[in-house]
C-alpha cells in the first residue's frame, strides 16, 4: 500500500475510524450525517477501521481510504451501505498515512468495547500524544465504560448493583422487585434481561449473564417509565441538544433500543433531563468527551454513551434541529477553525 503524505488541503482532511462502511445505514447513521456536514463545508473525508491502525518507529499510521459521498435520494431510502440499489459513497484513493497528518480523527467505532477496541484506544492515545487531534479523547473512552460511568453520578441513577455473584443479584432482585440485568460491554439492548419475582428462568438468566459467576454485570431496578421511552440526550461540547429521542419499546418488550424494534419519538428536554445534562455536561466535556449520549428513563440516568453516540438524523428530521451542524460547529471551534 502506498505511503501517503498530507494532502495540499490537509488542514481539511478528517479521518473517521468506523465499522466497515458496508455495515452502515446511511439513511440514519450519525457518522454519515457528520461526514455529509463536513463535506458540505469543504472537508475531505477519509475512513479506516480500528484494525487498520498500526504503530511503527514512533508513528501511528492507518490504512486509509478517501471517499466522496453521493447525494441521497428521497425516493430511494439508504440501507446497508446503499441508497436503494446505488452505493452511497465512492472511494477515491487509498494508502498508509500518519494520523498526525489529519486535521482531526473521529473515533466512531460501535461497541462491543472488547480487547480490540481497547487496543485501538491505546494506539489512538499514542497518536494524540504525538500531536493528532482525536475525538472523543482515547483515554476518556477507556475511562468511561458506558454502563459503569453512571456510578460517578449516583444521585441521578435508579437503585443499581454491579456484581458477578448470582446470589448477590438474586438478593438485589428480591429487595427491588423487578430488575433489569445487562452486560457492561454491549449496545443496542443486546443480552438485556428483565427479571421479575417468581420468574422461573431467573437462575438460568443469572448463570448465563454472569457466565456462572465469572463475568461482571449491572442490575438496576426496573423503571416502568420505559413505556414512555428510553430517552437519548445528546451533549455537544458539554451543552445539551434541546431535543432528545425517546425510544419507545414495541408491544411486549421492555427495551426501547431502536435495534430491538423500538420506535423513536423526538421531544423537548424535560426539567429533569436538563438538570442531569447540565450537571454532567461540563464535567464530561472537560475530560475530552466532545460528544456524549445520555440515556434517561423517566427521571433516572441509566447509561453514558461515549463510543459512538447516535440519533442525529432522527432528531433533525422530527424537530428541525440540525445536530450534525451543531457538532461540526463545536468540532471546528475546538480545532481553531
Amino acid at each position: 500500500m502506498p505511503i501517503l503524505a498530507a494532502s495540499k488541503d490537509g488542514e481539511r482532511d478528517i479521518l473517521f475510524v468506523v465499522d466497515p462502511l458496508e455495515q452502515l445505514k446511511p439513511a440514519k447513521d450519525s457518522s454519515v450525517s457528520m461526514m455529509r456536514e463536513l463535506a458540505r463545508r469543504g472537508s475531505a473525508i477519509w475512513v479506516c477501521t480500528p484494525d487498520e491502525l498500526s504503530w511503527e518507529s514512533g508513528s501511528v499510521r492507518a490504512a486509509v481510504r478517501q471517499i466522496d459521498l453521493l447525494a441521497a435520494s428521497p425516493s430511494q431510502p439508504a440501507v446497508q451501505g446503499q441508497m436503494g440499489d446505488r452505493p452511497w459513497f465512492v472511494a477515491r484513493g487509498a494508502g498508509s498515512r500518519r494520523l498526525v497528518d489529519f486535521c482531526a480523527v473521529l473515533m466512531r467505532k460501535d461497541p462491543p468495547f472488547d480487547a480490540q477496541y481497547l487496543y485501538a484506544t491505546h494506539l489512538l492515545g499514542d497518536a494524540a500524544r504525538g500531536g493528532a487531534r482525536v475525538f472523543n479523547a482515547p483515554d476518556a473512552l477507556r475511562d468511561h465504560n458506558e454502563k459503569l460511568a453512571i456510578t460517578e453520578f449516583a444521585q441521578f441513577i435508579p437503585p443499581t448493583l454491579v456484581s458477578c455473584d448470582p446470589g448477590e443479584i438474586l438478593a438485589f432482585r428480591e429487595a427491588q422487585g423487578v430488575i433489569v440485568v445487562k452486560p457492561l460491554d454491549a449496545m443496542g439492548g443486546k443480552d438485556v434481561f428483565r427479571i421479575g419475582a417468581g420468574d422461573p428462568n431467573t437462575n438460568v438468566i443469572l448463570e448465563t449473564s454472569t457466565s456462572y459467576g465469572t463475568r461482571t454485570v449491572m442490575a438496576q431496578r426496573f423503571v416502568p417509565e420505559i413505556a414512555q421511552g428510553d430517552k437519548r440526550i445528546l451533549l455537544i461540547a458539554g451543552e445539551p441538544v434541546p431535543y432528545c429521542l425517546a425510544r419507545v419499546p414495541k408491544p411486549g418488550e421492555s427495551r426501547g433500543n431502536l435495534a430491538a424494534g423500538g420506535t423513536g419519538r423526538v421531544q423537548a428536554l424535560s426539567a429533569r433531563d436538563r438538570q442531569i445534562a447540565e450537571c454532567l455536561g461540563p464535567v464530561l466535556d472537560q475530560r475530552g468527551l466532545l460528544l456524549v449520549g445520555l440515556d434517561v428513563i423517566g427521571d433516572y440516568l441509566t447509561e453514558i454513551n461515549v463510543t459512538s453516540p447516535t440519533c442525529f438524523v432522527e432528531i433533525h428530521q422530527q424537530s428541525g434541529f440540525d445536530v450534525a451542524r451543531a457538532f461540526v460547529d463545536a468540532l471546528e471551534q475546538r480545532l481553531g477553525g
